[in-house]
């Protein structure tokens, strides 16, 4: 375990988060999350009655599919386990996220979009790793044209520098990648 040893302590909420990313054969990628929710006790809710222990609280999943601009061509979300019976209407609203491109102002627009009552907290809080996600899976197509242009290369150079302490300006990882800059 990578962290310190805890106190003694009582289990009472997971939150299960799975993404994967595809490269699908119309040269569009899917990238697909699922987020599940449950509890070690039962407690009643709203809508549902008792819900069990280890029963989902909540239960969704998002797809986006992209192209390798990162541009959403498609959004589909659905709901199969949420506290209130009126939670997976919000699901069909995610399709208008469609023509959004990811990169930078894309968590203000997705909140232009389906931000507040048009959404659900939960799928929206998803889009953030989704994002990430997007950008490992069309990895190998962007270092490939970095190697076929240097112009390819010095725009994501320009990206990369100073989002993390890898490539902080005055890096040797940068360098390594990049080269002199």
């Amino acid at each position: 375990m990578p962290l310190s040893a805890p106190a003694d302590r009582e289990p009472l909420h997971r939150r299960a988060i799975t993404m994967h990313g595809y490269r699908r054969t119309d040269g569009l990628f899917d990238i697909e999350g699922h987020l599940e929710d449950t509890k070690s006790y039962a407690f009643s809710g709203l809508d549902r009655g008792t819900i069990e222990p280890g029963e989902p609280l909540h239960g969704m999943w998002l797809r986006l599919t992209v192209d390798e601009e990162l541009t959403i061509v498609a959004c589909e979300a659905a709901t199969d386990f949420s506290p209130y019976a009126i939670c997976p209407q919000a699901a069909p609203n995610f399709a208008a996220l469609a023509g959004l491109r990811i990169g930078p102002g894309f968590t203000r627009a997705v909140k232009e979009r389906v931000g507040g009552s048009a959404g659900c907290t939960h799928l929206r809080e998803m889009l953030a790793q989704m994002a990430t996600v997007a950008f490992q899976t069309i990895y190998p197509v962007r270092r490939r044209k970095e190697a076929e242009s240097p112009e390819a290369a010095e725009a994501a150079r320009k990206r990369m520098i100073g989002t993390c302490l890898a490539y902080a300006p005055d890096s040797p990882i940068l360098a390594r990648r990049f080269g002199p800059g």
